[in-house]
């Protein structure tokens, strides 16, 4: 998958540098340098926001290709600031030394920044694997195991080695560390991996594997690359059904060759054979050396997050009748406000107002929905509080507050189904919005981490987070959107009014 809007490539830029450093790219790789580094009109990275995965197979050289760039990219332009995290320390320290002795290389020596290490400044020592250059880029090297990746700023490109093995949970403590990275081009976030195992936290890599399928669905295998959103997305494997009764032989050279572009001619067969020899089983096999990913490892979000993304709008419509959804969470730790203003049009805009631990209570929510002058549930049609947890503290205390029993839903269970049908129905409809806006994280975040839960025997069903996810601010929209679709509510006349 190509992003939409490239009409350049910083790669022409980057390639006289490559070339400097006496590497060549393979055609493949070329391409595949084209469009990590492609451009959109306003000279930003097209792939800034959504990044780059290369979900391919050992022996290929996707960490080759990604170090090659990074070290041109650090020669090229000052000051900037690089973390390679795997999730296992021997994988960072491997990958260090590689990148170390490719740094070495009397072309690429000069310049880094002089020291005593060989006459560098590079450091070693475990946790503090660090790669300087003269001009003050530099690459850190570090396990997310150890907790490497924490308390950074002005990052300018991640790189997620082993992010089979990356939580959602990881990822939210290093990726916010790029917020105010300084490249004129935008930050970078690679992602590179194999297909996850059963046992591996492999959430993310699924999502962003399901919102790549999302765009191709109906396209044949091998035709043209499907240009489509803000990400990179590259898999290389063998057929889906290598290893499997009646398909190809799990050690069929065709296989090989269709998993491993380098093969044969920069990967012998003897290096498979090797790698073949040494994997446990074939099950890692088909997965770690010919790519192909197993056909149930964890379940897909409901709505993709691609899905999701393209319903949003810059601004908040101004006009229309609010309603506002509430939901704490299962273990009655968490709970999330979110907002719904119907329009005119039977359009129904969401945005997440806040997500708060129980810490505090829910005097907050109370302020915010019955505080002040003019409270903003007078200007609702419907305030629909559900969770089990403290939804009949909140009720009591928002009537104490003032507001009246008819304004306030406590759903049932099959309101509450009708409710996650609907707002799925709406979304593939396209008869909501949501808010384009970097403060819409965590609602995109917990949609595209909330998969099917069954209720009852009955057909009904609700959200259940994804490995580390949170569903209950995706569940929170769920409600505010229930709400302005079925209330009949009219709190006065229309009138020019603000979410938050």
């Amino acid at each position: 998958m190509i992003p939409e809007g490239i009409v350049d490539s910083l790669w022409f830029e980057v390639e006289p540098r490559v070339a400097e450093f006496g590497i060549e790219f393979d055609v493949w790789q070329d391409g595949v340098a084209q469009v990590i580094l492609g451009l959109r009109e306003d000279g930003m990275f097209a792939a800034t926001v959504g990044g780059i995965t290369l979900s391919i197979p050992r022996q290929v050289a996707k960490t080759f290709i990604v170090m090659v760039l990074v070290l041109a990219l650090c020669t090229l332009y000052p000051n900037l600031t690089v973390l390679w995290t795997a999730h296992r320390t021997r994988t960072a320290t491997n990958t260090f030394q590689k990148m170390k002795a490719m740094a070495l290389r009397p072309a690429v020596r000069g310049y880094l920044k002089p020291g005593s290490n060989q006459g560098t400044a590079i450091r070693d020592a475990n946790g503090e694997q660090e790669i300087p250059f003269k001009n003050g880029s530099r690459v850190l090297f570090g396990a997310r195991e150890a907790g490497f990746g924490r308390g950074f700023d002005e990052v300018d490109i991640e790189v997620f080695d082993e992010a089979q093995i990356l939580t959602i949970r990881a990822l939210e403590d290093m990726v916010a560390a790029t917020n105010q990275s300084r490249f004129p081009f935008g930050a970078l976030l690679f992602y590179m991996n194999t297909p996850p195992r059963p046992n591996d936290p492999g959430e993310m890599i699924l999502a962003r594997r399901a919102e790549a399928l999302e765009h191709k669905k109906g396209l044949p295998d091998f035709g043209e690359p499907v240009v489509a959103g803000d990400a990179v997305y590259i898999e290389c494997s063998a057929d889906p059904d290598v290893g499997k009764p009646g398909g190809p032989s799990l050690d069929d050279p065709k296989q090989v060759e269709k998993a491993n572009p380098s093969y044969p001619h920069r990967t012998p067969p003897v290096a498979v054979a090797r790698l073949r020899k040494n994997m446990p089983d074939d099950a890692s096999w088909r997965r770690e050396g010919l790519g192909v990913y197993d056909d149930v490892v964890l379940d897909p979000a409901v709505i993709p997050r691609a899905a999701w993304e393209a319903l949003g709008v810059p601004e908040a419509p101004t006009e229309g009748i609010d309603s506002y959804g509430v939901k704490f969470s299962p273990d009655g730790a968490t709970v999330a406000l979110c907002a719904a203003r119907k329009t005119e049009d039977g359009v129904i805009h969401l945005e997440l107002i806040e997500r708060r631990s129980m810490g505090g209570g829910t005097g907050w929510l109370v302020e915010w929905l019955a505080g002040g002058e003019v409270p903003r549930w007078r200007k609702a049609a419907q305030l629909v509080v559900d969770g089990k947890a403290h939804a009949g503290n909140l009720v009591n205390a928002l009537r104490a507050a003032g507001v009246p029993a008819r304004v306030i839903v406590t759903p049932t269970t099959d309101q509450v189904t009708a409710a996650h049908s609907m707002l799925v129905d709406a979304v593939k409809a396209k008869t909501i919005t949501v808010l384009a806006h970097p403060g819409q994280a965590t609602l995109v975040d917990s949609v595209a981490a909330s998969a099917r839960r069954e209720i009852g025997k009955t057909g009904g069903w609700g959200f259940r987070p994804i490995g580390d996810g949170e569903c209950t601010s995706a569940e929170s929209a769920v409600m505010a959107h229930w709400g302005a679709k079925t209330s009949k509510r009219r709190p006065g006349r229309k009138q020019r009014v603000v979410v938050g």
